[in-house]
């Protein structure tokens, strides 16, 4: 098979005729063609009057070598087999967490017979809904069960998008997976796939249910709470429910608890387990109107059937020494409580698959380092960031409103109380209230002039009627689980640290390689030190 790239194609091309447009655009003859298969698809807007595709296609055809050699662009390309060995666990590998890297930790686990037992502190995805529904609608927080914590992770609750930085042969077989699960099978070639909150929380249920399949356990409701050591070895790992205190024999955790598992990290200092500060960044989601980002981005094609709601990436560099960048963008989505502990307030965005709300959002994030923590300690960065968020929680009126302010207000610094036309989408409530209530002055200072300078990038990036809600603390974990070459920690072996809460991942796509790596040292364990 041979992948040809940099395919321009107009946005109104039928691709229903793939294949033809291939026989006629690259005299390749019909009858020598076996399949021919979309690779990638991106929009190329950087001129606003001429927007168009440009694709890579998958060939299979008579013939390659020699249209390898005629074909400009062309490159042979091999399909990866992901294969894991059967082995014999004496006793179930335990995998905490069923976010991203859980999940196809225990997925895997369970293609080599592991038999892998999966403890998650919150609740299977539809009881979750019904959570997160509950406390945007006013009622009470559940601090297990929420926007952090339950089936699929923190993911289940944002945009699902899986683009991602690293490179892995991992990936493609990740997203293969995704799809056999109930993901859309765009995401196998658009350049910034993503799923929609509302088609990941059926794939999320299909991945546990084939999990479960394969002779794998997941437990609901299961908060990690400790494990036991033997000559610095796990020997068990310990657990609570509703019904009480459990403790599982194992001699190997695959710690995937995600970036907001705070009593997990204080637990893990507890027992002298060697963690490391590590910087991340705060700051604010940004709202504009969908259609002037869809205009700013596309120019007089905005609108057109071909294209979906507009995405942006910008990253500042500001005379103070700070950057501040975009994160997360959901366009025609949501800006959502993301609170997982009592009194204190964090916001993420969310958007659905096919990303039709009003408004779109981001992340507007402010890097901070170690140096911004005010000590040594190993969960400064964590103490931290639970500060702001406090903050946050009263600047929002102590009852989970999040505290808005607008672009224009901020740049005059002025409060003006007042709404131009975008409507924050915060639930359940929301009130005006001045950045330096809850952000460090610094933050503040770099989230003035950056906007001016992304607005410079993006027309109306800058609107004064842009809003802007509080606050963004968590877009990746502020502690490091120091692990070895094994993937265990340092200070206790048969303990994995996996993934984004661990310090090792960040987003989705990372997330789920890095607990397939985890899995793989799992197995290699058993398998003489060989996968």
């Amino acid at each position: 098979m041979i992948r040809l790239n940099n395919i321009r194609i107009p946005l109104d091309f039928d691709f229903n005729n793939l294949e033809k447009f291939c026989a006629n655009n690259f005299k390749i003859d019909e009858k020598d063609i076996k399949s021919v298969r979309l690779a990638k698809k991106s929009v190329d807007a950087r001129r606003k009057s001429d927007v168009h595709f440009i694709i890579s296609v998958d060939i299979s055809a008579n013939g390659e070598s020699t249209l390898l050699k005629k074909l400009k662009n062309a490159v042979p390309i091999e399909h990866f087999e992901y294969r894991v060995p059967k082995i014999d666990a004496e006793k179930s590998p335990v995998v905490v967490g069923f976010g991203p890297a859980g999940m196809f930790s225990a997925l895997v686990l369970a293609m080599s017979g592991a038999v892998p037992i999966v403890l998650e502190r919150g609740l299977d995805v539809d009881s979750r809904v019904k959570a997160v529904e509950k406390f945007q609608n006013g009622g009470e927080l559940d601090t297990e069960c929420n926007v952090q914590f339950g089936e699929g992770g923190a993911g289940t609750f944002s945009d699902g998008k899986l683009t991602t930085g690293i490179k892995d042969k991992r990936i493609g077989w990740i997203l293969e997976k995704l799809v056999e699960f109930g993901a859309p099978e765009e995401i196998l070639y658009l350049a910034k796939p993503h799923i929609g909150t509302d088609k990941l929380r059926d794939t999320v249920k299909n991945l546990r249910r084939r999990v479960i399949e394969l002779g794998g356990e997941v437990r609901f409701g299961a908060k990690f709470i400790g494990f036991e050591t033997d000559n610095s070895s796990v020997s068990s790992v310990i657990y609570s429910d509703i019904s009480g205190i459990h403790k599982i024999e194992t001699n190997n955790i695959i710690m995937a608890t995600g970036h907001s598992a705070r009593d997990v990290f204080e637990m893990l200092y507890e027992k002298k387990v060697e963690l490391k500060q590590k910087s991340f960044a705060v700051g604010v989601r940004i709202e504009h109107l969908r259609k002037d980002i869809d205009k700013a981005m596309y120019g007089d094609f905005a609108g057109h059937p071909a294209l979906k709601a507009a995405d942006y990436k910008l990253a500042i560099h500001l005379p103070n020494g700070r950057a501040l960048y975009t994160f997360c963008m959901c366009p025609g989505g949501y800006v959502v409580a993301a609170s997982s502990e009592e009194n204190r307030l964090a916001v993420n965005g969310m958007s659905c698959f096919d990303r039709d709300n009003v408004n779109s959002n981001s992340a507007l994030l402010v890097n901070v380092t170690p140096e911004d923590f005010g000590g040594d300690h190993p969960l400064a960065g964590m103490y931290f960031q639970r500060d702001l968020e406090e903050k946050a929680f009263v600047a929002g009126g102590s009852d989970y409103g999040a505290p808005i302010t607008t672009v224009g207000d901020l740049l005059s610094g002025k409060t003006s109380l007042k709404l131009g036309k975008v409507t924050p989408s915060y639930r359940p409530k929301y009130r005006f209230a001045e950045l330096k209530e809850y952000l460090p002055d610094y933050v503040c200072e770099s989230l003035k002039f950056g906007i001016i300078e992304m607005g410079r990038k993006i027309r109306g990036f800058d609107n004064p009627e842009a809003v802007l809600t509080g606050i963004e603390s968590r877009s990746s974990s502020p502690v490091r689980v120091i692990r070895g070459e094994s993937l265990e920690s340092v200070s206790v072996s048969g303990l994995y640290p996996c993934g984004e809460g661990a310090g090792y991942a960040g987003g989705i796509i990372s997330a789920a390689v890095d607990g397939m790596k985890c899995a793989e040292a799992v197995i290699a364990k058993f398998n003489g030190g060989s996968l």
